[in-house]
């Protein structure tokens, strides 16, 4: 077994790391190297949607009517505004028959249709200006995106007497996707140097800040060098790059941070290099291990959701949280062997107005004791103030995201605003209904009449038929995706036919993916749950610690879902954040934001539990290991939810809606769990729950006693050799 001057380091890759620390860095940096080769243009082999359930009733029926009937289908609109001269003009007429033949040659190009082909009321404005030419584009998500962008630009533009844009679902989608890309570089150049200054505030130390930051970015280029690998294989949400900068930059600083003030302290106490970073590893170590294990598994539970927009964000996730937390473990390690004294080197700290040597903490350790005093009215004031903050999100209502995720000058956002606001009826809104089986012509008449009937229906068009198939387009009396369309996909479904039928659109996609959502909810919560109530339970060897961070993080998420209703779904601050408000919120968001937020609060409460139980195991006294974990932990902890916080505010200035919920939502998320939370509610609660607080029965103490992790006895340190006095700056955090 190798040693780190004396002291055991243990794990292959760890005793490697120690062992051999210059060519550990050197073997990392040909690894990241090859990363950035491996990820590049990653972002061009994602999706953009992910929404639905590839196995519910409307995506079998989206994929029949697609190959039977593919013009009933498009996702591909020309919008022709003829001005003044109105789309009946024989000019504007005879270039847009032009235009559509054009259209229809293109490669890729299926079941083109148009106004002036077809004199569907639905395809011409209701001021005789604009009308549309429907086509459908052939393949999958990013083939249909790459013959968007070969074809668009020859007919955006200006023709004749008429000028073209382009929209529909695919170039939503492409745009959306463009977007995110460009958003994602802006809030990278934004974080980054940031958080360089952050750290800088934190350390003093500009060697000591680096670390964190070069952590981070191993991650992020690890990641994404997994998720090109992932897009080989499965489908993937660009979305997931977000979380990806997000959790590399936040969760990878947060473990550097733990380590190497851990690593400093060790140092200031008198440690020598090797025995401080064996010191660390055990301790800091341990802890960083703990937080990445319930991280992962609150990111692992999306993997339960058939939705590939969720998966991905688990694909993301567990990848970034496992490689940050190696790199911190393996790498770190490495280069604090390596500068010992020198990670002290170029304290800036007095450009900040903070001076070399100040006692840090004590303002810590006086909150713990104020609140611990007065606990019942810390505990029951700041739980009741955590629910009334979440009280908006019991007037949630569920939608599907749609263009107006978009900035409103977004080219297929204009058009779809255009058919929203000028366009007869509800487009994008209605229903189809496939029919199999061979029927006659008068079971089908009997058929339109009854569920031209039903309750909420405006129009009944068809049966289109091909062979044994036909299908049926039902016009909504309601909103594209409201509450009485959705109750009309029921009705349909519920409908005797004498053949089979299924039922697709934006109200069935989104019926069915509630209702997945709803399925598979039980078991994520409960996966979350268990694993978490499992793994502070091997950390505390209590039973109390548990259930009680189990429901403190529950409660740390109440602003961020409160927050999601008041200001994404009722609009408030909508001028000021830059975005449209459409009455509802995305089905999966929540889902998405509780095991993000959830993991990220787990991540916190670990670093505060794990100080509290080392104190308590070495003094047995409940009230000071309080006290000290707090005053120990307390400003780490911050100072990790505001750098985290800083990355996800800059994540949420993305221009596309669901990404800046998603940033300003676990960033409020993140600041309330480390300030309210970990700060007042938790040393309040330990305080009322007392000595209890860390029992558990004869047969869980021996589990925990065989199975649990413990800090150990690290053995005495070899003499190390001398280091130059130059090299020792007389620097104590």
């Amino acid at each position: 077994m190798s040693e780190v001057n004396g002291a055991p380091a243990r794990g292959g890759a760890l005793r490697f790391a120690t062992a051999r620390p210059r060519l550990t860095l050197l073997i990392a940096l040909v690894v990241t190297a090859l990363a950035v080769f491996a990820g590049g243009g990653v972002a061009d082999r994602m999706g953009s949607g992910g929404w639905e359930d590839p196995d519910s009733t409307s995506a079998y029926a989206m994929k029949a009517l697609e190959r039977e009937f593919p013009a009933s289908q498009p996702n591909l609109l020309l919008l022709v505004d003829s001005g003044r001269a109105g789309v009946d003009d024989p000019q504007v007429a005879a270039q847009a028959q032009r235009l559509a033949e054009r259209l229809a040659a293109e490669p890729g190009i299926t079941g083109v249709g148009s106004y002036w082909q077809t004199g569907s009321p639905a395809l011409r404005s209701e001021d005789g200006r604009e009308a549309l030419i429907a086509a459908r584009i052939e393949g999958d998500e990013k083939t249909a995106g790459e013959t968007l962008e070969r074809m668009a630009s020859a007919f955006r533009g200006t023709h004749g007497p008429v000028e073209v844009s382009v929209g529909g679902p695919v170039a939503v989608r492409h745009e959306m996707q463009v977007i995110i890309q460009d958003d994602l570089l802006r809030a990278e150049l934004i974080a980054l140097p940031v958080t360089l200054v952050l750290l800088v505030m934190v350390f003093g130390s500009a060697v000591a800040a680096l670390l964190p930051l070069g952590i981070g970015i191993v991650a992020i280029l690890g990641t994404n060098a997994v998720l090109r690998g992932l897009t080989e294989f499965t489908d993937v949400s660009v979305f997931a790059m977000n979380l990806t900068t997000a959790l590399g930059l936040g969760l990878a600083i947060d473990y550097a941070l733990f380590v190497v003030r851990r690593f400093r302290e060790e140092l200031a106490a008198g440690a020598g290099t090797g025995a401080a970073v064996a010191t660390t590893l055990r301790t800091a170590g341990r802890t960083v291990l703990f937080s990445a294990l319930t991280v992962a598994v609150s990111l692992a539970a999306m993997l339960v959701f058939p939705q590939y927009f969720l998966r991905s964000f688990a694909y993301a996730g567990i990848a970034v949280v496992l490689l940050a937390a190696a790199a911190a473990l393996i790498l770190l390690p490495a280069a604090l062997l390596l500068l010992g004294h020198r990670v002290n080197a170029l304290d800036l700290r007095r450009l900040f107005g903070r001076r070399p040597g100040r006692a840090a903490g004590a303002g810590w350790g006086r909150m713990a004791a104020l609140v611990m005093r007065r606990a019942p009215l810390f505990a029951v004031g700041t739980a009741a103030g955590l629910v009334l903050l979440g009280l908006p999100f019991l007037g949630v209502k569920f939608g599907t995201a749609d263009d107006r995720q978009l900035p409103s000058s977004a080219e297929s956002r204009v058009v779809q605003d255009h058919l929203r606001d000028g366009f007869p009826g509800s487009p994008g809104g209605g229903l189809e209904v496939l029919a199999e089986g061979r029927a006659s012509a008068a079971q089908y008449a009997e058929y339109r009449d009854r569920i031209a009937g039903l309750p909420g229906v405006l129009r009944v068009d068809g049966p289109v038929t091909s062979g044994t198939y036909a299908y049926f387009s039902v016009q909504p009396e309601g909103e594209a995706v409201g509450e009485e369309t959705q109750r009309l996909v029921r009705d349909l479904r519920a409908e005797a036919a004498p053949f089979d039928t299924s039922v697709t659109g934006a109200a069935a996609v989104l019926v069915d993916s509630k209702d997945a959502i709803a399925d598979r909810l039980p078991w994520a919560v409960g996966i979350v749950v268990v694993v978490t109530l499992l793994l502070v339970f091997l950390l505390s060897g209590s039973v109390l610690i548990p259930i009680q961070a189990v429901v403190l993080n529950a409660l740390s998420l109440t602003a961020m879902f409160g927050a999601m209703v008041w200001v994404f779904q009722d609009g408030h601050l909508s001028g000021l954040l830059g975005f449209t408000p459409t009455g509802d919120i995305e089905t999966t968001l929540p889902v998405l934001m509780f095991c993000v937020a959830f993991g990220l609060s787990m991540d916190y409460g670990v670093f505060l539990l794990s100080r509290i139980k080392e104190e308590y195991d070495t003094t047995g006294d409940h009230e000071h290991a309080i006290r000290f974990g707090l005053q120990r932990t307390g400003g780490l902890i911050t100072a990790a939810a505001v750098i985290l916080a800083v990355v996800m505010v800059a994540i949420g200035t993305s221009r596309v809606t669901n990404t800046k919920m998603l940033g300003l939502g676990v960033a409020l998320a993140v600041v309330m769990d480390a300030m309210v939370v970990r700060s007042l509610l938790v040393p309040a609660v330990m305080r009322l729950t007392g000595r209890a607080t860390w029992w558990a029965p004869a047969p869980l103490r021996a589990l925990h006693a065989r199975f649990g992790l413990s800090e150990g006895e690290i053995p005495a340190p070899a003499p190390e050799p001398r280091v130059a006095p130059e090299l020792e700056p007389a620097v104590r955090s």
